[in-house]
């Protein structure tokens, strides 16, 4: 997944054909509402990045809380 400079979110798969969403500021694995992003198939991962990634640029240009 090609990644923009400001994202915080990309995805890898995990040797068995599922897929986890990463911080890859930290190299572990996303959490959202404290519950690991890991385990999907690659569309729903590829979701959860764009997702999470929106998520994370709206909050550090403050338009969201």
């Amino acid at each position: 997944m090609k990644r923009k400079p400001e994202n915080r979110y990309d995805m890898r798969e995990d040797g068995t054909g599922m897929w986890a969403v990463y911080d890859i500021f930290t190299g572990l694995t996303a959490e959202l509402n404290g519950i690991p992003q890991d385990g999907f198939d690659e569309v729903v991962a590829r979701f959860m990045v764009r997702e999470l990634n929106d998520a994370y640029i709206a909050r550090r240009k403050g338009t969201t809380h």
